[in-house]
C-alpha cells in the first residue's frame, strides 16, 4: 500500500495493487444525493449503502476527513465500484468501519484489500489502538471479508444477529 497526493482533495489517496481509495469530493456526494450519473463510476454505483452514507455527511463533515470515507476506485478501469470509511472520531481508542462493494465487482477480492488497507491506515491515526466492524450473521459473505482482511470475532450478539469483528494493533492484519 502507498500513499500519494488526491488531486480532488488534500486527503492523500491510498493505493493497493488493484485499488485505490480516494476521499469523496464535494461534487461526488452531490451526484449521489442528486441522482446523477458520472462517468467514471461503475454502471451499478452508488449501492444503497453509498446512498445512506452520503445523505449522512453533511451532519458528519469529519467523516470526510483523513480518516473518514473513500470511494474504492478499481485501479484497471478507474470506475468508482464501491465505497469505505471509517466513523471519526475514535470512541476508547476505536473505530468503526463500514463497506460495500457493487454487485458487478463482489466476488473479486476487493473488499478485502480495500478493507487491509484503510484499517492498517487507520491504525496509524493519533489514539487508534483498535478498528472494528459489526456484521449481520446473516451475511456469510461479509463475515468472509473482515476474516481474509485479518479481523477476529470478538463477539457475537444473537438477540441482534450480529457478530464484532475487531483488528488491533496488536493483532495485525494477515497479507
Amino acid at each position: 500500500m502507498s500513499s500519494s497526493s488526491s488531486s480532488s482533495s488534500t486527503v492523500a489517496d491510498l493505493t493497493t495493487d488493484r485499488l485505490i481509495l480516494r476521499a469523496w469530493a464535494p461534487g461526488e456526494v452531490t451526484a449521489v444525493l442528486d441522482g446523477a450519473r458520472p462517468s467514471h463510476w461503475a454502471q451499478d454505483f452508488p449501492d444503497e449503502g453509498d446512498l445512506v452514507i452520503a445523505g449522512l455527511f453533511a451532519e458528519h463533515p469529519v467523516w470526510l476527513g483523513e480518516y473518514g470515507h473513500r470511494q474504492i476506485i478499481e485501479r484497471d478501469s478507474g470506475l468508482v465500484v464501491g465505497s469505505i470509511g471509517l466513523f471519526w472520531p475514535p470512541v476508547d481508542g476505536a473505530l468503526e468501519l463500514g463497506y460495500g462493494i457493487v454487485p458487478s465487482r463482489r466476488g473479486r477480492g476487493y473488499a478485502p484489500e480495500a478493507t487491509r488497507a484503510l484499517s492498517a491506515f487507520a491504525l496509524t491515526a493519533p489514539g487508534v489502538r483498535t478498528v472494528h466492524a459489526n456484521v449481520e450473521l446473516s451475511n456469510p459473505a461479509s463475515i468472509r471479508v473482515l476474516e481474509k482482511a485479518g479481523f477476529q470475532r470478538k463477539r457475537t450478539d444473537t438477540e441482534q444477529n450480529t457478530a464484532r469483528f475487531v483488528l488491533s494493533t496488536a493483532a495485525p492484519a494477515r497479507e
